[in-house]
């Protein structure tokens, strides 16, 4: 076969085989399906180095999902240019109702020689290994809150209730050990079920200690300190946030963010008709509900407590201003809206739209006095 130019190869991974298509460059170049491979190191080597013969240049592309980004490292390691995709923004044929790996592979590799891909941010692997972490954290925290839910359930069954305000806290956890049951099968139950609560917990401790130590050697942690700074931000949500979306430089400007965590509004307008609905909700879905998270504490008037001082002196000057007027700014954004008759809810998602802009405001900082110090 004589050599082309230009070619592209799209992969439909799966755990044991990944499916291949490959379209030469040009509109009327050739579109063929090659089988699938298996998913191993040597054989994907062995393909893309076949492939390489033929052509001067190859483009590779493969879905994102719970494969990872393996392939991608390995291709990129081969000298060849790759992309991964993200599923949800993928153009299809709302007819098309079969589906396979073969014509997977095949859609895949047309749109991406038409340029019609959209390609997700892929970290190095210590980065990916902090979301690892920060993500570990998260599920601990879930399970906590199911174990927890048992108890509660549990104990409503039995007709108890407890007669305090706050639930979980010391004065709630010796109300529930002095609780007296008849039955020594169900007391067993009763302890076997607090028993999982203080190992959750006891989880979740570890995690975050391994969280804290791991930040100081990681290559955002001076943009961690520097979010530190901004209210309703503590080491762990300014880790978990920045795990999730990753380098900030590369969003050209706010409103770039603040559409990729899905916060801006949903529209369906035709000609003169503008109709805008609920938030997108598209991109990473944790970063979204942590800033949502940290965007409650904006309710409360602009403050700085006994607390936050050590972590905003910490901050360089320009950050530390940032987050004064964020405080300012968003607090009264939050009374306006709720004084307008909207829910806390929408209030409170409309802030987080606003705190994005703010922080990618303060990874501009930080980068430029990191740059101002090279």
């Amino acid at each position: 076969m004589s050599n082309h130019s230009e070619a592209f190869v799209a992969f439909d991974t799966s755990k044991l085989h990944h499916a291949v298509a490959i379209a030469e460059a040009g509109r009327s170049g050739e579109i063929r399906f090659l089988g699938e491979i298996d998913t191993t190191a040597a054989a994907t080597a062995k393909l893309v180095r076949k492939l390489a013969v033929r052509y001067e240049q190859l483009t590779f592309c493969y879905e994102a999902g719970p494969t990872g980004y393996g392939l991608y490292r390995l291709i990129k390691g081969l000298g060849h240019e790759c992309i991964v995709i993200a599923p949800s923004l993928i153009p299809k044929k709302p007819g098309d109702r079969v589906k396979t790996n073969r014509r997977d592979a095949l859609s895949l590799v047309k749109l991406l020689r038409a340029g019609e891909l959209t390609a997700v941010w892929v970290s190095d692997e210590r980065h990916e290994a902090m979301r690892d972490l920060s993500r570990a954290r998260g599920a601990a925290v879930e399970d906590l809150r199911s174990k927890r839910q048992q108890v509660s359930s549990f104990l409503l069954r039995q007709g108890l209730h407890y007669p305090g305000k706050r639930t979980w806290t010391k004065t709630h956890m010796r109300w529930l050990a002095s609780q007296k049951l008849e039955y020594p099968e169900r007391r067993i139950a009763f302890e076997e079920m607090l028993l999982a609560v203080r190992q959750a917990q006891e989880r979740i401790e570890r995690l975050e200690q391994a969280i804290r130590s791991a930040v100081p050697d990681w290559s955002l942690a001076e943009v961690v300190t520097a979010l530190m700074a901004m209210r309703g931000f503590d080491l762990i949500a300014a880790t978990t946030f920045l795990a999730e979306i990753g380098d900030l430089s590369r969003f050209q400007t706010p409103r770039e963010l603040m559409a990729y965590l899905g916060l801006v509004p949903s529209e369906d307008s035709t000609g003169d008709a503008v109709r805008r609905g609920p938030i997108t909700k598209t991109g990473n879905r944790r970063a979204r509900r942590m800033l949502v998270e940290c965007s409650w504490s904006y309710q409360h008037s602009p403050r700085v407590g006994k607390e936050k001082l050590e972590k905003v002196a910490a901050a360089p000057l320009a950050v530390r201003e940032i987050a004064w007027k964020a405080q300012c700014r968003l607090s009264a954004r939050y009374r306006a809206l709720v004084r307008k008759g909207k829910p806390k809810t929408v209030a409170v998602t409309a802030v987080a739209r606003e705190l994005a802009g703010f922080i990618w405001a303060v990874s501009r900082e930080v980068t430029a006095v990191r740059a101002a110090a090279a």
